[in-house]
């Protein structure tokens, strides 16, 4: 039987990254440099490219500074994962088509949500701007009379 990870290609997954992270030039993400050389690739996984920066002389691949960085899952499950919350899935359903630990995927759910509010931009109002009243009864305020203590029936 094939699965849907034997489908996906971590090298495309990669080149797909490095485009919507560096549309024009590969930059640090330390310093933001453009002075950059590639340092070959990694050893565990042979499509993830390495660098070196001259400016800061720090090194980062295509993953650095990223919600995907530092984490044992390859690639391909992350997207497909990620694929997987965009079609509404459950935790449980995701795991169950990753051939994954349910606790796994919760953590890689509750990243990749926390990954994706993180990078929401701010929102900037512009123009006229309205906004509604609300009134909300919380007391007596202003109205001594209806505050006083009733007196006391006698039984």
């Amino acid at each position: 039987m094939i699965t849907l990870p034997q489908l996906l290609d971590n090298a495309k997954c990669f080149e797909t990254v490095r485009a919507l992270r560096w549309p024009d030039k590969v930059s640090c993400p330390h310093c933001s440099s453009e002075a950059i050389i590639k340092q070959g690739k990694d050893d565990t996984q042979p499509e993830r490219q390495r660098y070196s920066c001259k400016a800061c002389r720090r090194k980062f691949d295509d993953l650095t500074g990223t919600i995907f960085a530092g984490h044992h899952q390859p690639l391909k499950i992350w997207v497909l994962c990620l694929y997987f919350m965009g079609l509404n899935l459950s935790n449980a359903q995701i795991a169950r088509e990753l051939d994954l630990n349910e606790a796994d995927v919760q953590q890689m759910t509750r990243q990749l949500r926390s990954g994706i509010v993180s990078k929401r931009p701010a929102v900037v109002l512009e123009g006229e701007v309205e906004c509604d009243e609300v009134y909300v009864v919380a007391g007596h305020k202003g109205q001594p009379e209806t505050v006083k203590k009733r007196p006391k029936r006698s039984t």
